[in-house]
């Protein structure tokens, strides 16, 4: 803004030289920037002052590990020991641990401002999430954390199809799908509202496969499947662009 730019701008005198005290200011921030020049200095976050830089957090040395740190160990084992699973058990998945990954990536954690586990632009929430399984095809609904069915057949074979023929994707006992509505974000996001639809449905599929773990499941994002197919295979709208398929299950031992 132009008073900011007007600051910024050094006074000059009569004669086309800069002022004597902005001369100053400037040769005395010179000198003491070589001063400074020996040693390395960071901020030290409790008292506000420089600090010599410590061994353990210099430049090339290796970071704390966060395992150890002094954080809920739950969330960090999962982070640690997730892995893509491909390869499924033929076990069911409960109801209760569909429950929790459905709500860890997408359920309302702010009842009163209505806000999800996920974030997201301008809270404009563009996600939609699928859950497909011997008992159908089952559509979340984040304000009463319920599912309605919208099919009553097994189309696990179908996402398979749909997804290149992977067959890991028909062998999970529990597969889920995330669209995206891209007109929700784009109304006050416009041509950068693709970006954040994506950018959201990586929170979400992160929060899901990071709970999965935390149960003892696993699964894998999938990216390469026929979009039309997809949809038309779970029931989605029509202004719904399939984003993920993430199977998810048992190891098999």
């Amino acid at each position: 803004m132009s008073h900011e730019t007007d600051r910024s701008v050094p006074r000059w005198n009569a004669m086309g030289m800069p002022d004597r005290r902005v001369f100053l200011l400037v040769l005395g921030t010179l000198i003491a920037g070589l001063a400074g020049c020996g040693s390395r200095r960071v901020r030290d976050p409790g008292t506000g002052d420089g600090a010599a830089a410590t061994p353990g957090v210099g430049a090339g040395a290796a970071l704390p590990d966060p395992v150890g740190a002094d954080v809920p160990g739950g969330l960090l084992d999962a982070i640690e020991h997730r892995r893509s699973l491909r390869d499924f058990a033929d076990k069911a998945v409960p109801d209760e641990q569909i429950t929790r990954m459905l709500w860890a990536a997408q359920g309302i954690t702010d009842p009163v401002r209505g806000l999800r586990a996920a974030p997201s632009a301008g809270a404009l929430y563009p996600l939609e999430l699928y859950v497909a399984s011997a008992e159908g095809v089952h559509h979340y609904l984040p304000e009463r954390h319920a599912l309605e069915r919208v099919g009553r057949h097994d189309v696990r074979d179908g996402l398979a199809a749909a997804a290149l023929r992977q067959s890991f994707v028909a062998e999970a006992p529990v597969v889920f799908v995330i669209t995206g509505v891209y007109a929700r974000t784009a109304g006050k996001y416009g041509e950068r509202a693709a970006r954040y639809v994506h950018i959201e449905a990586g929170h979400a599929a992160q929060n899901l496969l990071l709970v999965a773990e935390s149960l003892g499941l696993g699964g894998v994002p999938v990216g390469a499947f026929v979009d039309d197919a997809v949809r038309r295979v779970i029931d989605a709208g029509e202004e719904e662009t399939p984003l993920y398929v993430i199977p998810v299950g048992s190891p098999a031992r």
